[in-house]
């Protein structure tokens, strides 16, 4: 599938989705605690079905209410669980992969060709270490994992994915010893881990950090039920700002913000280097934009998912904008960085490709093309948004929104972006 996107002007209201990555978290814990724990506000997308899914099959007893899910019975350590596929879900697979190591019995997780091709082995060789037997394909999925780990002293690299670590910590109070975890090399994606330990909290979890992003010692305990409200989405948020900045008129973007940390709400803060004045009130979040952006330099190491939608802000930028530290966005749905240096130079972007980032430079040549997302949610959003920009392009795969806003083409079109699924 294709989308035939023109130059298009925004206005009017959009309510931000929920957090996918706090859903996710949120829906696994609430799944371990039971008792009608309770998790408001969901952000409903294919991934989020996908962790869902997987509680289920784990034994979990989950009714859907609205925007929300009630747990009424808890995942049961025993159960005799057939094989879980997480369709496109990184973060289903691992932290699912941390529970089944609790499990004695063999379990197989499996996933789509995209996520076949994503990394599982420093999360399967730090289970093993603590007593699982894990089995994959060349280090990605599918994988095996017939447990019982029992804790202990963990080692686990954190210049991969953020991930690896939420899988172990979520599972290690549910361990016979606990978990002693020592983080080796430089974690990258810091705030989900603190989002992890912030949710843990929440459904009666202590982790006690010894050292920041090195070390942990998580001791056995139990996650208590609890009622959790899943904020707005910053990731989301960036591409809604993104577009505003490119095409809108007058938009107002409302949602719950919540407290809750979250790494990507430093787009706010990019946004005001870059010149674009930022207002949040109870009533939402509105822009004022000048007529060029200022360029800059700008490290999202602990915000990956902001490359597309701060790439993208190259075509209205005066001087280059160069993004830095996020050589892991290779390794998420896509190669992000090799995708965006492809795509963008066709509309007319300058773009020099390094290995941890991109220099992305404007020039007076913006004409329209076809943009090839690669069945990647963030890059079709932020291929549709330059769109808008550019008019006369084509983007492929609008079927990835499922993943993540699977109302986006609605939204934009209800504001009054022209977009038509040919």
């Amino acid at each position: 599938m294709k989308c035939k996107v023109e130059k298009s002007k925004i206005t009017g209201q959009v309510i931000c989705p929920p957090n996918k990555s706090y859903t996710h978290r949120a829906i696994f814990l609430a799944s371990l605690a039971g008792n009608n724990s309770t998790v408001e506000n969901v952000l409903f997308s294919a991934d989020t079905k996908a962790t869902i899914e997987a509680c289920k099959k784990f034994g979990a007893h989950i009714e859907i209410k609205n925007s929300s899910i009630i747990v009424k019975n808890s995942i049961k350590i025993g159960t005799k669980v057939s094989e879980i596929n997480t369709e496109n879900s990184g973060t289903t697979i691992r932290i699912a992969s941390g529970i089944a190591s609790l499990f004695s019995e063999e379990i197989i997780l499996t996933g789509d060709a995209s996520l076949q091709k994503r990394p599982m082995q420093p999360l399967l060789d730090a289970l093993s270490s603590i007593g699982a037997q894990c089995q994959s394909t060349n280090g990605n999925p599918p994988i095996r994992i017939k447990g019982k780990i029992s804790g202990g002293d963990v080692k686990i690299p954190g210049n991969f994915s953020s991930q690896f670590i939420s899988a172990l910590l979520i599972c290690a109070p549910m361990t016979e010893k606990g978990i002693n975890l020592i983080i080796e090399e430089e974690l990258v994606s810091k705030p989900y881990l603190d989002a992890t330990i912030a949710t843990m909290r929440k459904f009666g979890v202590s982790v006690q950090t010894l050292i920041p992003y090195k070390r942990y010692n998580i001791s056995p305990q139990i996650y208590k039920e609890a009622t959790f409200t899943v904020p707005i989405d910053f990731s989301s948020l960036a591409l809604l700002l993104s577009a505003v900045v490119l095409n809108g008129e007058k938009v107002t973007i409302k949602g719950n913000i919540g407290n809750l940390p979250q790494g990507d709400e430093v787009f706010i803060d990019i946004l005001e280097q870059l010149g674009v004045k930022v207002n949040i009130d109870d009533e939402g979040i509105e822009i004022e934009t000048p007529e060029k952006l200022s360029g800059g330099k700008f490290d999202l190491s602990n915000s990956p998912d902001l490359l597309p939608p701060l790439a993208i802000l190259a075509l209205k930028s005066s001087e280059p904008i160069e993004i830095v530290n996020v050589k892991h966005a290779r390794l998420k749905e896509t190669d992000r960085i090799a995708i965006i240096a492809r795509e963008l130079v066709k509309i007319g972007i300058k773009i020099q490709e390094k290995e941890d980032g991109l220099v992305l430079e404007s020039s007076d040549k913006i004409i329209g093309a076809e943009l090839n997302s690669e069945e990647d949610h963030r890059l079709f959003m932020a291929f549709c948004i330059a769109g808008m920009y550019v008019g006369n392009c084509i983007v492929t795969d609008p079927q990835s929104v499922k993943v993540s806003y699977p109302n986006f083409i609605e939204e934009m079109k209800r504001l009054g972006a022209s977009i038509q699924i040919q």
